[in-house]
C-alpha cells in the first residue's frame, strides 16, 4: 500500500471512530406523542422508562395514555431523526376492561382523526385472570360452556404470572401501557403478599431496560394507603401525578406535575417546569400550558 492510500485509510478510520463517538452521544428520546409536552422534556421520555401515571378520578392521567398512544400511532408512521426513536409497537394491557370498551372510551372522547391508527394498538385482555380471584360469576366474563370454563380456570395462572408471560412475548423497543395497577394493588394490599408485589415491580422497571421498552403504568391515587403509594413510587424511573386544584377563581382545574423523573428531573427544574395547568380536547386530545403554574 502506498503512503497516499494509507494515509487515506488513516483519515477514513478518525472519520469513522469520530462519526461513532458524536453517535453514542446523542440523547435518545422516546416522544410521548403530546406535542405540547415532548417539546419541555427534550423531546420524550428516555427509552426504557417505567413511569407511573398517579392521577386523582378524572384529573386526567387516563387522557394522557390515551392522546399518547394514539399521537404515537400516527406518528410511527413518518421518519424519525436520530434522537428520536419510535416504539415497535404500542401494547395496551388490561386487567378489567374489554378492548371494545377501551376503543369506544377513545371514539367518544376524541375527533376521528386522532383515532385513525387505533387499530395498530396491540390489546392484551388479562381481564378472565383476574376475576378467577373474585367473586364475579364466570360466565360474567368468560365465554363457552360451564365444562369448558371450569376447565380453564383450573389451568389459569395468576394475573401478575400471566401479565409476565404477555410482555415476555412482545417485541423489544415498545410502548408498553398496564391499564391498571390499583386493580391488582388492592388485591395484593390486604395480603402477606404485598411485597410480592413491590418486589414484581422492581423487576419489572430493570427488564425495561434491556427491552429498551418504556411502560405507562396507571394508578389511582387515595384507593391505596399514603406508605403503598410511595413503595410503588419509589419502583418507578418517573413518577406524574395528575390531580384537581382550585384556582384564584375559585374554579376547577386540572393539574400534572412531575415528583421524580430520572434523567429528566434537572433539565425540568432548571427552567422551573414542574408544574402544569392542562386540558382535554377533542380535537387535540390532552394538552399541557408550559408554564409554571402558581395558585
Amino acid at each position: 500500500m502506498n503512503q497516499i492510500n494509507r494515509g487515506n485509510l488513516i483519515r477514513e478510520r478518525v472519520s469513522l471512530y469520530h462519526t461513532e463517538i458524536m453517535q453514542d452521544d446523542i440523547i435518545v428520546r422516546m416522544p410521548t406523542g403530546i406535542s405540547s409536552l415532548d417539546p419541555v422534556i427534550d423531546g420524550g421520555i428516555p427509552p426504557g422508562s417505567m413511569i407511573i401515571l398517579l392521577g386523582e378520578i378524572g384529573a386526567g392521567n387516563q387522557e394522557f395514555v390515551y392522546s399518547s398512544i394514539l399521537s404515537l400511532s400516527l406518528l410511527k408512521r413518518k421518519e424519525a431523526p436520530p434522537s428520536i426513536v419510535y416504539p415497535e409497537d404500542i401494547i395496551y394491557v388490561t386487567f378489567t376492561r374489554m378492548r371494545e370498551d377501551i376503543q369506544k372510551e377513545m371514539g367518544l372522547s376524541f375527533k376521528p382523526d386522532m383515532l385513525a391508527q387505533v387499530g395498530t394498538i396491540k390489546f392484551e385482555d388479562l381481564s378472565e385472570n383476574y376475576f378467577d380471584a373474585t367473586v364475579v360469576p364466570v360466565d360474567w366474563y368468560s365465554h363457552g360452556d360451564i365444562i369448558t370454563r371450569l376447565s380453564k380456570r383450573k389451568e389459569r395462572i395468576g394475573a401478575i404470572a400471566n401479565l409476565s408471560q404477555r410482555l415476555n412475548a412482545q417485541k423489544k423497543n415498545s410502548l408498553i401501557v398496564i391499564d391498571s395497577l390499583t386493580e391488582v394493588a388492592s388485591q395484593y394490599a390486604d395480603t402477606g403478599s404485598w411485597q410480592e408485589l413491590v418486589g414484581y415491580l422492581r423487576g419489572l422497571q430493570r427488564i425495561a431496560k434491556q427491552w429498551n421498552s418504556s411502560i405507562y403504568i396507571l394508578l389511582t391515587k387515595q384507593i391505596l394507603e399514603d406508605k403503598k403509594e410511595f413503595e410503588i413510587a419509589d419502583t418507578a424511573d418517573a413518577v406524574i401525578t395528575f390531580r384537581w386544584e382550585e384556582s384564584s377563581a375559585a374554579r376547577r382545574m386540572r393539574i400534572m406535575y412531575f415528583d421524580k423523573f430520572r434523567g429528566v428531573m434537572t433539565h425540568l427544574e432548571e427552567r422551573d417546569l414542574v408544574k402544569f395547568a392542562v386540558r382535554i380536547t377533542g380535537e387535540g386530545g390532552f394538552e399541557v400550558n408550559n408554564i409554571r403554574v402558581v395558585v
